[in-house]
């Protein structure tokens, strides 16, 4: 085994697993799991992150026609679900290599103890030589509780995973000047140190019709991971050894580079955490926020949107509305309504308790670049 081993994600995208076609692509996953399979024997830790279970389930079903309803795609997922895992199962087994399911929600990730009981069942799975098969739970997956998309699974299990890597295969071969598929002069940019607007712009949609996410996805994936501290790279999934050699750190599709100082971990679950409402400061407490290292107080706020619980993950803005920070309130929004524009000493005598002097600690934040 080698020393300087890696833990690696791959997404597997819709795509990827069916090479275009209407059914999964048995072939071409039993390629990727060889490669896998190579790395892993090398002392790598391998973590994957698969979509294709509503298109298992519509395969097995000969293809129905169903309303086009949530419950019509939870029905595909519950039949696809188990049809996909015995799939990786009997290709992995091949190399006497165990595989453990994991289906997350983002309800999974949201709540501090359940993304901690997560971590620790994906890091026992990966002490233990086993590699977890991660999918999000479509067949119970309401809206409000979903990720949405494997792109942005994908690099919150990176986070859980404590990962190096995260690969983003698809089925192109990375993030292009524009769509190559229509524009005869795109050129594939080969290295992001930021993604800014005019990278999103860049981003298109997905175009096999398949999938639910898109090059836009991607890089709000890239985002999320590199802000971890975690590489991502996109890349073709048809490349000959491309695991292989995203790992020995060869020039592969489109790499985004991470921040060389990572936030914290105990930060990183705020990243799956839905927005449970908003936060105006004043010009002050925006300074203070972005430039200072502060926390928020009660005496920058400026107005308060929407009705959250203490302990919710709520969006700080500025009076331009720009997004400065994400983080934990330590008042539910009625009591953040009565203390607004009040120093903190006066928090105790308008509420009659307190839970600190501050609105939303530093600790508890992640502030937008």
């Amino acid at each position: 085994m080698i020393n300087n081993s890696q833990t690696l994600v791959i997404k597997l995208g819709t795509s990827v697993l069916t090479g275009g076609s209407l059914c999964l692509n048995q072939a071409r996953i039993v390629e990727l799991v060889r490669q896998c399979a190579l790395q892993y024997e090398k002392g790598h830790q391998i973590v994957i992150v698969t979509s294709g279970a509503i298109t298992a389930g519509r395969a097995h079903l000969g293809y129905p026609t169903l309303p086009e309803t949530i419950a019509s795609k939870q029905l595909l997922a519950a039949v696809g679900q188990s049809h996909l895992i015995q799939l990786w199962e009997r290709l992995f087994s091949i190399y006497d290599i165990h595989i453990g399911q994991m289906l997350l929600t983002r309800a999974d990730i949201e709540d501090r103890e359940r993304f901690l009981n997560a971590r620790d069942t994906l890091q026992a799975l990966l002490d233990n030589r086993i590699i977890p098969v991660i999918n999000e739970n479509d067949a119970v997956a309401t809206a409000e509780i979903k990720v949405g998309d494997n792109d942005n699974l994908s690099a919150l299990v990176a986070i859980l995973a404590d990962a190096d890597k995260l690969l983003l295969l698809t089925d192109i071969d990375g993030l292009y000047t524009a769509d190559p598929r229509h524009n005869p002069n795109a050129q594939l940019i080969t290295e992001v140190h930021d993604i800014n607007d005019e990278l999103r712009c860049i981003a298109g949609d997905s175009v096999s019709g398949l999938g639910t996410g898109g090059m836009t996805t991607k890089l709000q994936a890239a985002g999320i991971a590199g802000r971890a501290g975690i590489e991502v790279i996109i890349a073709a999934g048809d490349k000959p050894n491309v695991i292989a050699n995203v790992l020995e750190g060869q020039q592969v599709g489109t790499k985004f580079h991470c921040l060389k100082t990572p936030m914290e971990n105990r930060k990183r679950w705020i990243f799956g955490a839905p927005l449970a409402g908003e936060i105006v400061v004043d010009e002050g407490a925006a300074l203070a926020i972005q430039q200072k290292g502060g926390s928020l107080l009660p005496k920058g706020i400026k107005k308060i949107s929407g009705n959250f619980s203490r302990g919710d993950v709520v969006r700080i803005l500025n009076l331009l509305g720009n997004d400065l920070a994400h983080g934990v309130t330590h008042y539910n929004s009625d009591a953040l309504r009565l203390i607004a524009g009040h120093h903190s000493q006066e928090i105790n005598q308008i509420l009659g308790y307190e839970y600190g002097a501050v609105a939303v600690h530093r600790d508890d934040m992640i502030v937008s670049k």
